[in-house]
């Protein structure tokens, strides 16, 4: 124990001598751990939002009952199915404004606890009978989460109103509530929704098996216990992508780590040389090394937990507001991490440092122990791990490239991304060692001889940073390249599809039937275009049907992506046909001519299909049917939405009419600057944490370039000093020093640009295409890349800037020092 304590005693001594190396080990380790667990801390958060919202009534899996056009129904079905022994619960469910809080945007829900399903759970919990009666007596309770009560601003026993000015019951918290959701009982809830006698749904036990009565039959769409809650599964593309952003940063701050932590194992060989000489074994260095990277990967993961959980709290609103724009989930707006969270990224650290040592562990157990003294040994040893490295890119590549051939999944395109990047990054430090040589051979100036040769001799101890450099770069050419023209392509398809001056909902079906009559007796509304829809499911998948009429809007202003000969369009008027979105026609593996089998009240219908359009940021299927064929299906619903055009001028009037007549607030009267505007912010807001990820990826690499130029600036005065020497002054020194960096920093930048823009098509057709649905064409833009090339350059100024201005500040002394200490 003695000889251990000793041997570490010596090996942490070396960190007293060289703090920057201890910082740089640490700084990799913390960058590493933080940007990964900000990732695992904001989709943890998501998770258990969703957990939350699936168990609000929790207990047994429950199936529903619900409106074809997913709309209001009458409260009196209920009664009658009640009365004919069907167990069902009224529900009743609809978003809110709060006086006060026009930006928060609440889902209020309304229930009856009595009929509930047996062995159903309320917030998560079994309530007893005296809660329960609290819960629906006057002045009765609105149950809320702790959060949103917080964010609201609000106090337990307040009674918050609607915009509309309707009284809610007094607020009451409940700690498993799940965040965004006011849960009340339904009376109250049909109050403050302006709903009397309306409900949105019918619960019922999973295991009950009937068949809807004839009465119901078209009116009402039965819906299984895993249809009810899809939130993870639809959700679940948008996280992994977070996910896979988290572990390329994690990747790129390992190499920081690793690239300090062989650098310190290179400086201590003598060290090593003299532990081994004194009769220190070899295993028990091994384990003193190992020893002394697990505390400073605990100081680094304990650093990281902590950051992690910061940046996950400045991201959190910008992803909840995604997943609510995209899919009506609503995500805690402050975080709430269980014990395991912190524990795992404390153990993510302890891996981290695991991966970036191992290397450096290996090396040191296998060398000889003369070798362990003579420098030759380890530039030999490097000239051999990069022959192997080029063998293992090569591998990586073929990889990769099997992926691309034949996989056919998420899963497939993750490892085509990582065997890309890998292979690229593995591959660097070869093609930059093939390219300096290649300039040595056509050198003819002593000086430029001596320029690139000293450039080479450097990449042992810079190429993993610029490896770090290289990913952050391909990262942020990739996805930048990918946002920008998805932004592009979003932009000009919101101008395409959203031409309709005016979007009106109504607020239940019997209002429909009036709003149409009144909207086409209007002389300032030119067209009136109802939209019908019924929500089912296609093979596993939520999709919605929707019905529309023939008008030449559709014609104009709805690109088709595919379409059958002839003209698709009079088809869809006239014959048995639908037309279909692009992610719902890829998932279900269906093309032009095919015939699609849709769920009807009647039995299975099957249309032909004559037309497949883009459909950007909608998690569900989408199809267009014409309304007369849907009717003949669904023969009573009633439209959902009334597409209006009109002139800009007139509609002030419209609307003051729509609301004093027909009662109607400013949710279900959305004019198209508002929806568009909506769209955008949703877009920017998605993306705002990848590009969040992506700067912080950027920066990353930075401080890896940055660290590693440091640690061997005091190295490399032994190579600068003979040139000194000879007359070389010590301004031309620092420039030869820029030069080389920037020379190495330039290459890889060269090499970054086709790897960013393989990167960005994989994004574009491989990874959106098997996430999302939708293929988005390659677009390159060339002033995104002059701009991005020109930061990186600056970055690669700033990381060399305390290295060169230490190399102007050194003194003639510590130069002719050198001769003395690198005797013969």
């Amino acid at each position: 124990m003695m000889i251990f304590l000793q041997t570490l005693k010596a090996l942490l001594s070396h960190w007293r001598r060289h703090p920057v190396q201890f910082f740089s080990v640490l700084t990799g380790l913390w960058l590493a751990t933080s940007l990964l667990t900000g990732v695992l801390a904001l989709n943890s958060q998501a998770r258990d939002s969703y957990a939350r919202a699936s168990q609000l009534i929790g207990g047994e899996p429950q199936a529903s009952l619900s409106a074809p056009g997913g709309g209001p129904f009458p409260q009196q079905w209920f009664v009658d199915l009640r009365r004919q022994g069907w167990p069902v619960s009224p529900v009743v469910q609809a978003r809110v404004n709060l006086e006060g809080h026009d930006d928060l945007r609440l889902q209020l829900m309304g229930i009856d606890p009595v009929s509930l399903p047996p062995g159903a759970a309320l917030a998560g919990q079994a309530r007893d009978m005296s809660e329960v009666v609290a819960f629906f007596s006057d002045p009765g309770r609105t149950w809320i989460a702790p959060q949103t009560l917080q964010a609201l601003g609000m106090g337990e026993g307040d009674r918050p109103r609607t915009v509309d000015g309707r009284s809610l019951p007094p607020l009451h918290v409940q700690p498993d509530m799940a965040p965004g959701m006011l849960l009340m009982d339904i009376g109250f809830a049909q109050q403050a929704l302006g709903l009397p006698d309306q409900v949105s749904r019918l619960l019922l036990p999973a295991a009950f098996n009937a068949a809807l009565p004839e009465a119901f039959n078209g009116r009402l769409q039965f819906k299984r216990a895993d249809e009810e809650n899809n939130l993870s599964r639809l959700t679940e593309s948008f996280h992994l992508n977070l996910d896979a952003l988290g572990f390329l940063s994690f990747v790129v701050g390992l190499f920081i780590a690793h690239a300090a932590i062989g650098l310190a194992l290179e400086q201590r060989r003598g060290l090593l040389r003299t532990l081994r000489a004194c009769g220190v074994s070899a295993r028990r260095l091994v384990a003193s090394l190992a020893l002394e990277l697990g505390v400073l990967a605990l100081l680094g993961g304990v650093a990281g937990v902590l950051s992690g959980y910061w940046l996950a709290s400045l991201l959190l609103p910008d992803v909840a507001a995604s997943l609510r724009g995209l899919y009506g989930a609503e995500v805690a707006g402050h975080l709430n991490l269980s014990p395991w969270w912190w524990l795992s990224g404390i153990g993510l650290s302890l891996l981290g440092a695991l991966l970036a040592g191992a290397d450096s562990l290996l090396r040191a157990a296998r060398l000889p122990l003369l070798a362990l003294a003579n420098p030759q040994a380890w530039h030999q040893a490097h000239a051999r791990r990069l022959r192997r490295q080029g063998w293992i890119a090569a591998l990586v590549a073929s990889i990769g490239a099997s992926a691309l051939i034949w996989g056919d999944s998420l899963a497939s395109g993750f490892v085509l991304m990582t065997a890309l990047l890998l292979g690229a990054a593995l591959a660097l430090p070869v093609l930059l060692n093939g390219a300096l040589d290649g300039l040595l051979r056509r050198s003819r100036s002593v000086l430029g001889q001596w320029f690139l040769a000293d450039c080479r001799q450097q990449l042992p101890t810079l190429s993993l940073a610029l490896m770090a450099l290289l990913l952050a770069l391909a990262a942020n050419i990739g996805a930048g390249s990918m946002t920008s023209g998805f932004r592009q392509t979003f932009n000009h398809w919101l101008e395409q599809r959203l031409t309709s001056e005016l979007y009106v909902s109504p607020q239940t079906p019997l209002q429909a039937a009036a709003l149409h009559a009144w909207l086409k007796q209007q002389p300032a509304v030119t067209a009136v275009l109802p939209n019908w829809q019924v929500s089912v499911p296609l093979r596993g998948w939520p999709t919605d049907l929707f019905g529309i009429i023939d008008h030449p809007a559709y014609r104009q202003h709805w690109p088709l992506l595919e379409a059958s000969d002839g003209d698709p369009w009079a088809q869809l008027a006239d014959a048995d046909t639908l037309m279909l979105s692009e992610q719902l026609a890829r998932r279900l593996k269906v093309t032009i001519g095919e015939r699609l089998t849709l769920p009807t009240p009647q039995g299975p219908w099957t249309p032909r299909i004559v037309g497949i359009y883009a459909d950007y940021g909608n998690p569900k299927g989408h199809v267009l049917i014409n309304a007369d064929h849907l009717l003949a299906h669904w023969p009573h619903l009633t439209p959902y939405r009334f597409n209006l055009r009109i002139e800009p001028s007139a509609i002030p009037a419209l609307v003051n009419a729509l609301q004093s007549r027909f009662h109607l607030d400013d949710s279900r009267i959305v004019d198209q600057a508002r929806l568009k505007g909506w769209s955008t912010q949703v877009f920017e807001r998605t993306f705002a944490a990848t590009a969040a990820l992506n700067s912080l990826t950027l920066a990353v690499a930075g401080v890896a370039l940055f660290i590693s130029l440091l640690t061997q600036s005091q190295s490399r005065l032994g190579q600068l000093a003979p040139l000194w020497a000879l007359g070389v002054t010590r301004r031309q020194l620092m420039l030869l020093n820029l030069g080389q960096t920037w020379l190495l920093a330039l290459l890889t930048l060269v090499l970054a640009l086709p790897l960013g823009i393989a990167l960005a098509w994989c994004l574009d057709t491989v990874i959106n295409v098997q996430a999302f649905g939708w293929r988005l064409p390659l677009q390159v833009f060339p002033l995104q890349l002059a701009q991005l090339l020109a930061l990186a350059m600056f970055a690669t100024l700033l990381a060399s800037a305390w290295p060169l201005y230490a190399l102007y500040r050194t003194q003639p002394a510590d130069l002719l020092r050198h001769f003395s200490e690198e005797g013969p």
